[in-house]
């Protein structure tokens, strides 16, 4: 919100005077979207296994051939179209950018390479033999685990619309829709196939859906808290979010491991896997009736002329005295409120961007998705993969704790910088360990401790600065008129995601890279990620510690 800087007077008395405990049950149920957020995404972690034996398995088999047929023509049909959606949000983003003529020329190219790739792609014959079939389980495995990230492109490139046009509450509720939805139709995809397609891809379709609730909450939840808060405390209660994520990731690892305990391997492959999903449920439905008892942010009210009502929720947080000097303040950095995008220069989209990317190239879902998948690499059975994962899960929410804690003590920058190097030794070493295993990928007991200490120090460093600081900075750096433009980064941020949740079985599978490396190749190309995003925050990230939302309008001015 537009509290004044941290050294100015009226800041340090707003909180105080205003009503702290309202600050911060607003907090906890815009936080509610990163909880969701966090669950619905690591939901697939103890449900990959399943559900590649229940739909993707058996195409292996020559008595499924015509089975094998169309579960690879439909998803070289839905590839087609995911690929169609996701480079038409980039060239709307790039419309959006560039202006209507620059913008328009640079999408007509893009999508002439697009149909051209994707003709090719159809057109390639559907391979008989089983080890080819093999590289299409992996390929298919990918799309379906990493479906959920299609939905998250979508939302997040809607959610700067969303927020704009229907407000930063109406759009948390329609993530929370979105989150109730996804959990039933994935819980039974073939009751609820609605869509003529192969069960499988019915459940694709609802896992998308849940996906558009994770990115629009995963824009707007910051958002909201962001204008919410007093500047002084903005970056801690930002960070919550990101707590709220992991948490429901931590969540989601007991509820499978549970889950699991109830049946044999065979009844997890056949049952299993449904409650994990429905389980998501609860928590949406929780979360959408809880949205009916907040209100809209002060700043969104006053962007469609509703003055009263904002200086009533103002006088809610920051008290009587001060909640009149603070909407003036509004009001007077809302006076561009549909400038255009590089008002400010390009420097901030990249910036934001990059930063996006970088959060996801680091390799960290490939761990919060895959755990189980790489556990089992290690050696461990179905019930300690999960066991270990939780171990994993906690140590992120531990150190997601020690980023809220000296986020606003020791700034963005350095715990970013810190966590990157920390991230780049990690995947260096595990890559090394598993590099250094059996033929085949199997670790020794001694190298498996091993494995599973660099994931955890990985883990750590991650959950210190990457996992929630990005989004700190995401909701920081962006000035007032322009911070629709937000999307454009979240967007990058989940097609980043999709690329590496879609890349991971393809390398980690493959069985050429596996006889080279023993599944250690995909962890050094995040450990190559980890050291240039050390770089890039040194020498192109600003400090925004501190800082109004407003003074961010000043710093890119220079930088312009």
């Amino acid at each position: 919100m537009a509290f004044i800087d941290t050294s100015s007077k009226s800041t340090s008395g707003s909180f105080q005077k205003g009503n702290p405990m309202y600050i911060v049950m607003l907090t906890l149920v815009a936080t509610l979207g990163g909880l969701l957020f966090g669950y619905d995404t690591a939901v697939v972690n103890g449900a990959e296994k399943s559900l590649v034996e229940f739909y993707i398995a058996r195409i292996t088999d020559p008595a499924n051939f015509d089975y094998a047929v169309k579960i690879i023509t439909q998803y070289k049909i839905m590839m087609a179209l995911v690929l169609f959606l996701v480079f038409g949000i980039i060239s709307g983003q790039i419309v959006k950018l560039l202006g209507k003529k620059k913008g328009f020329i640079a999408g007509g190219i893009i999508l002439t390479i697009l149909t051209v790739w994707i003709i090719s792609f159809i057109s390639k014959a559907i391979p008989t033999d089983a080890e080819a079939l093999k590289g299409s389980v992996d390929t298919i495995k990918g799309f379906v685990i990493a479906s959920a990230l299609i939905g998250c492109v979508i939302g997040g490139s809607v959610a700067g619309f969303i927020s704009r046009a229907l407000g930063r509450k109406n759009g948390l509720f329609i993530a929370a829709v979105a989150f109730f939805i996804s959990a039933i139709g994935a819980w039974k995809p073939e009751a609820f196939n609605i869509f003529g397609t192969l069960d499988v891809y019915s459940f694709v379709i609802y896992r998308i859906i849940g996906g558009i609730g994770v990115g629009l909450a995963s824009m707007i939840s910051p958002m909201y808290i962001a204008e919410i808060a007093p500047a002084n405390i903005r970056g801690k209660l930002v960070s919550f979010n990101q707590f709220a994520i992991i948490f429901g990731m931590l969540v989601i690892y007991f509820v499978n491991y549970f889950i699991a305990k109830q049946g044999n391997d065979q009844w997890l492959v056949t049952d299993g896997w449904r409650l994990m999903f429905l389980s998501g449920a609860i928590p949406a439905g929780i979360f959408i009736l809880l949205l009916f008892f907040v209100p809209e942010t002060p700043r969104f009210l006053v962007l469609n002329g509703q003055e009263d009502k904002a200086l009533k929720v103002l006088k809610k947080i920051a008290g009587d005295k001060d909640a009149s000097v603070i909407l003036e303040e509004i009001k007077g950095t809302l006076h561009e409120a549909n400038a255009p995008w590089l008002s400010y220069g390009f420097l901030v989209i990249f910036v934001g961007i990059m930063l996006s990317v970088f959060q996801q190239f680091v390799g960290i879902n490939v761990v919060l998705y895959y755990a189980g998948n790489i556990f089992r690499n290690m050696g461990a059975s179905t019930d300690s993969s999960l066991l270990q994962t939780i171990i994993v899960g906690s140590v992120n929410l531990a150190f997601t704790v020690v980023a809220i804690m000296t986020v606003d003590k020791f700034g963005r920058k350095p715990l970013m910088i810190i966590g990157s190097i920390g991230m780049g030794i990690s995947m260096f070493a595990l890559g090394f360990t598993f590099f250094m295993g059996q033929t085949g990928g199997m670790l020794t007991p001694l190298q498996g401790y091993a494995a599973l200490a660099f994931m955890l120090i990985y883990t750590a460093a991650f959950a210190m600065s990457w996992g929630p600081v990005c989004w700190v900075l995401l909701s920081e750096i962006f000035p007032n008129s322009i911070r629709a433009a937000m999307s454009i980064a979240v967007a990058a941020q989940w097609i980043a995601n999709w690329i590496v949740s879609l890349t991971f079985p393809m390398m980690n599978d493959n069985i050429w890279l596996t006889n080279q490396f023993n599944h250690g190749f995909s962890y050094w190309i995040y450990g190559v990620m980890g050291i240039l995003s050390a770089v890039f925050v040194w020498k192109m990230v600003p400090e925004t510690k501190g800082k109004t939302l407003e003074a961010m309008e000043e710093i890119w001015l220079k930088k312009k």
